[in-house]
């Protein structure tokens, strides 16, 4: 009976460490998407987390460690998200919902739970080899994912596509999140989808 009430409180302190664990790393995702990978310190993640900084070693070997799995719940929030979008419409449309829900007016105005490529692209190439393998291994699912909506997916011309609407799509939503004019914030964002998919616009 002890054996079974130990192996019992071992399992809940088990499972509420991982609800810790996980409560920080979704802390995490949203700070560096709203804040950059520098401007995200362990002791302001912790404290939004509700847990002391002192803390933090019982769940990470380092600050670099809480990056990489913020970072990677960031992507897998990112695509959830592009998934939700494919999965409600026909497949001939799906494209050009992804498309406008990515350049829409709201995803510029919610960096904290949008694209990390966009939020984060500039300052990636600088961070730990860990982040950047994450960050890596996004592009490519997001490569694959745009090249599986067009007609000839599994040929070069595919895949070459999709790199091209890719870079538009994250380098227009950075840039209409970096200029201070709405209007042309609007034109960024709307000429780069009236150029990918014309059918949106």
């Amino acid at each position: 009976m002890m054996a079974v009430m130990r192996n019992s409180n071992t399992t809940a302190r088990a499972a509420a460490k991982d609800a810790t664990h996980e409560r920080i790393v979704a802390v995490a995702a949203r700070a560096i998407r709203r804040s950059g990978y520098d401007g995200t310190g362990v002791a302001d993640i912790m404290k939004e987390a509700g847990l002391t900084h002192g803390a933090f070693y019982s769940h990470f070997k380092s600050r670099e460690a809480m990056l990489a799995e913020a970072a990677g719940k960031a992507c897998a929030e990112s695509a959830a998200t592009v998934a939700d979008v494919v999965a409600g419409v026909p497949p001939g449309k799906a494209l050009v919902s992804m498309l406008s829900a990515y350049l829409s007016r709201e995803h510029v105005e919610q960096a904290e739970n949008g694209c990390p490529l966009a939020a984060l692209g500039s300052e990636t190439s600088r961070q730990a080899p860990e982040v950047r393998r994450v960050t890596t291994r996004h592009v490519k699912e997001m490569i694959d994912l745009l090249a599986r909506q067009s007609p000839d997916w599994g040929q070069p011309s595919a895949h070459e596509r999709a790199l091209v609407t890719l870079s538009t799509m994250v380098g227009a939503l950075l840039l209409a999140r970096a200029v201070d004019e709405p209007g042309l914030s609007d034109s960024l964002r709307l000429a780069a989808l009236q150029h990918l998919a014309p059918a949106a616009h």
